[in-house]
């Protein structure tokens, strides 16, 4: 019998190559060698077809001709996270830049100004009926102006009630 078609076990693999047996499992796992089922089921290594895969693999491996697809796809994996990685990492800076610039304003300034704004614009609103009750005077009879007041401070008093109903319902839905 030829010495290169003999089964051996991973001891002797790892000796002959000089390295650990877990290393040499690990050369099973990634499918560079292989194994064959010996008596009772062993786990056992041809010795010719071992030793040509794993130097045909250590040639591959010396001048970058990695044949493993698992390994090749890993490194891409890594690539494709590592520029993800980066474009986050330069969004995250350019926002930062800009919050430091002033270009973002906290939620809370946004919130105090718009409370300011509404109080401010709920306070116009409300003088459009005296405004035009005083435009009106001289003109028509004060019973009638008072009617025009009140119908057209009911309207907006309708109309600000629904506004902060809709901003209101808008607000639950986010």
């Amino acid at each position: 019998m030829n010495i290169l078609e003999e089964n051996c076990n991973v001891k002797t693999i790892a000796q002959l190559f000089g390295i650990s047996v877990r290393r040499v499992q690990q050369l099973t796992q990634d499918g560079v060698i292989e194994t064959v089922t010996g008596e009772h089921g062993r786990k056992l290594y041809n010795l010719g077809d071992t030793v040509s895969k794993y130097t045909t693999y250590l040639a591959d491996k010396a001048y970058g001709r990695s044949k493993n697809a698992k390994e090749a796809d890993l490194k891409e994996k890594k690539l494709e996270a590592e520029i993800a990685l980066k474009e986050s990492q330069g969004e995250l800076h350019r926002l930062r830049t800009d919050i430091a610039s002033g270009k973002y304003i906290s939620v809370e300034e946004v919130q105090l100004d718009y409370a300011k704004f509404f109080v401010i614009f709920k306070k116009m609103a409300m003088a459009i009926p005296g405004r035009v009750g005083g435009l009106l005077g001289g003109q028509v009879d004060p019973v009638i102006i008072r009617h025009v007041e009140k119908d057209i401070s009911n309207t907006v008093n309708n109309m600000l009630n629904s506004f902060i109903v809709a901003g209101q319902r808008e607000s639950v839905d986010k």
